[in-house]
């Protein structure tokens, strides 16, 4: 699976070789940074071991995640973590889904919008996904991190401004075998996915999926609302349809 996604991440580097989308790769650079130098990366011999690493973990997550039940309260510390959560992620995983999704569709993205939209853009959506999904499950007690909220809504900005790119997908129930399809249908088929299974989560934090459809929802929104008829295909290589959603660790 690793290796598909590292073949993947190297063809998508090939289709956006060139261009000019600083903002991401910042964005990119920032993430990983913080995760290398945070407890949930494991590398830090600050943190410990064993029992002391989980503690730093849980307390690490605590400090920059959406705690929902802490969020609505009024203190100054949790009206920012909408936008430091989007930047800390709770695994391996979890932090190399979201940056290949925003590796590969954030380049284009930023290039139409620009930068300082562009940035602008990233941190206000993702700040609301997170927020819309506190808002319903505003009695838990466990903390929410990671960018797939604002991934969703470049997802969702990236529909409108380029519908009928080609985007190269690895689909597991086809053993993984690259499929090119518009993302038209890529993306929709994605958020249905998402609906779908927000439908069947438990009650209480878990997959973050209603900050997905939030995010997507968004940029979508905003994308059709902020510019005019969708720019001419092109061609995007990706891995799997859905980037690594929001965990609570």
């Amino acid at each position: 699976m690793i290796s598909k996604w590292s073949a993947s991440l190297v063809r998508a580097g090939r289709s956006v070789r060139g261009s000019s989308a600083p903002v991401t790769y910042s964005l990119i650079a920032l993430c990983c940074a913080v995760f290398l130098a945070g407890p949930a990366s494991g590398l830090s011999p600050a943190y410990g071991t064993g029992d002391d690493l989980l503690a730093a973990q849980r307390a690490y997550f605590r400090r920059w995640g959406v705690i929902p039940a802490e969020l609505f309260e009024g203190s100054a510390g949790s009206a920012l973590t909408p936008a430091t959560a989007l930047f800390v992620h709770g695994s391996w995983v979890h932090l190399l889904g979201n940056m290949l999704f925003l590796y590969v569709f954030g380049a284009m993205t930023e290039e139409r919008m620009g930068r300082v939209q562009f940035i602008l853009f990233y941190v206000g959506c993702g700040s609301l996904a997170l927020l819309g999904y506190a808002a319903v499950n505003a009695d838990s007690e466990q903390s929410l991190v990671g960018a797939s909220g604002a991934i969703s809504a470049v997802l969702g900005a990236f529909l409108y401004l380029f519908p009928r790119a080609r985007v190269t997908s690895l689909l597991p129930f086809l053993f993984f075998l690259p499929v090119r399809f518009p993302a038209w249908i890529v993306l929709p088929f994605w958020a249905a996915l998402q609906w779908l299974a927000a439908g069947r989560a438990p009650d209480g934090p878990g997959v973050a999926y209603l900050a997905h459809l939030v995010g997507f929802g968004l940029g979508f929104g905003y994308a059709s609302v902020r510019y005019g008829r969708p720019t001419s295909p092109t061609r995007v290589k990706a891995p799997a349809p859905a980037p690594e959603g929001e965990n609570q660790p």
